[in-house]
Order: structure tokens, then C-alpha cells, then sequence
């Protein structure tokens, strides 16, 4: 099994993550500071990171030159609440495969984990696809028939987890937290405006409105 290290020292965002991975059936451990990270990945077979900045005691970058140092093919994906392109240089300069920011969308973590592993652990198709509609998560590219749409970040996202779950009903809630990650006000009319977005782009019957729930992706 796939084994994930979360170095991360908020226990509500590690415990989203490491059941969010559970549920895809990664098994995970939890750090809350640098150098329990270090221990782990140096005592554990881990096949991912997913390593915090802002850490106690030894800060995320230094945990992540001793990761290159010692275990050179692992790959690191930076999670982190700060917004500076100088952070975002130094990291992917330090050698982290990836780069999010806080909030973040779950379904696009697992996107960027699923793409990161080693293709022996099984990587997945990075094409989605139902009817006429499709998204390359490698590429960030939508298409629609043989069309490309122009999306904005969240309207990619979005149809992503439509076409993660075809001809399933999906709550607001459910998609709020998939999109738009812990911290967005759950009574925001968010997903239905841009359900609207998807709609004018992709057709207004791609996405079907079930009344008191949620929405659907229609397949035909």
C-alpha cells in the first residue's frame, strides 16, 4: 500500500487530508513538527510528502534539504498558507515536486499526489472523461468535444469532481469542501455561480440541477 507522510503541526487540516487520503486508499502518518518529519522519513518507507513551511522547531525548508539530501527520488509536495512568489521559488528551487497554497481544494491534492508517485504504484489516468466532455489534470486543459474551454482555476476544479463522480448527485456541501477546501463559508451560493460558469461554457445540459440536493453530470 501507498504510504504518505503529513507533515503538517494544525491538527484540523492533517486529520482532513490524512482521512481524505484514507478514504483513496493510502495509508498515512501524521508529523506535527520538523523533526519528527525527519525521524519518520528516515525510519519509515514513505512514498510521498506533503510538508507544511510553518513548522515548530525545524522550519519546512530545512526538513526538505534533508529530505534531498538523503532521499533524493521522494517526492515532496509543499503545502503551505504563505503566498510570497519568493516562497514559492525557494521551494521548488529547495527540490519539492509541487507547490499549494492554503485554502486548498482536496480533490486537487489528491490530483497532485496521484501524479507525483511512481508510476509503479499504479498512476492513474490523467485524462477524465464523460461523453463529450473531458479535462487532462496533468495539463490543466478542457475540452468539449474536440474544443478547447478556457477555465478559470475553481471552474476546472469544479468539473473535475463532476467527472471524478459522472451521473452522481453531489451536495453543495460535498462540493464546497471538495472545491473550495475548509475555510469557505458553507452558506455561500458559490457552487451555484459557478455551476452557472460551467454551464454558459460547456452547455446547459451537461450539468443537471436535482432540486433540494445538489448536482449531477449528466453521461449520456
Amino acid at each position: 500500500m501507498t504510504r504518505i507522510l503529513i507533515v503538517e503541526d494544525e491538527d484540523r487540516i492533517s486529520s482532513f487530508i490524512a482521512k481524505g487520503l484514507a478514504a483513496e486508499g493510502f495509508a498515512t502518518e501524521v508529523a506535527g513538527d520538523g523533526h519528527l518529519a525527519v525521524e519518520f522519513v528516515r525510519g519509515g518507507s514513505f512514498d510521498l510528502v506533503i510538508l507544511d513551511l510553518g513548522l515548530p522547531g525545524l522550519d519546512g525548508f530545512s526538513v526538505l534539504r534533508m529530505i534531498r539530501a538523503e532521499r533524493h527520488d521522494l517526492p515532496v509536495i509543499i503545502l503551505t498558507a504563505r503566498e510570497s512568489i519568493e516562497d514559492t521559488v525557494a521551494g521548488l528551487s529547495g527540490g519539492a515536486d509541487d507547490y499549494m497554497r492554503k485554502p486548498f481544494a482536496f480533490d486537487e491534492l489528491l490530483a497532485r499526489v496521484r501524479l507525483r508517485l511512481r508510476p509503479s504504484e499504479g498512476q492513474e489516468a490523467t485524462v477524465l472523461r464523460a461523453g463529450d466532455v473531458a479535462v487532462d489534470i496533468r495539463t490543466r486543459r478542457a475540452l468539449v468535444g474536440h474544443r478547447t474551454i478556457e477555465l478559470s482555476s475553481r471552474e476546472f476544479t469544479l468539473l473535475e469532481v463532476f467527472l471524478r463522480h459522472p451521473d452522481q448527485v453531489l451536495s453543495r456541501a460535498q462540493l464546497l469542501s471538495q472545491v473550495w477546501g475548509l475555510d469557505f463559508d458553507p452558506g455561500s451560493n458559490v457552487v451555484d455561480v459557478y455551476v452557472r460558469y460551467l454551464r454558459e461554457k460547456l452547455g446547459r445540459d451537461v450539468i443537471e440541477t436535482v432540486r433540494g440536493i445538489g448536482y449531477r453530470l449528466q453521461v449520456p
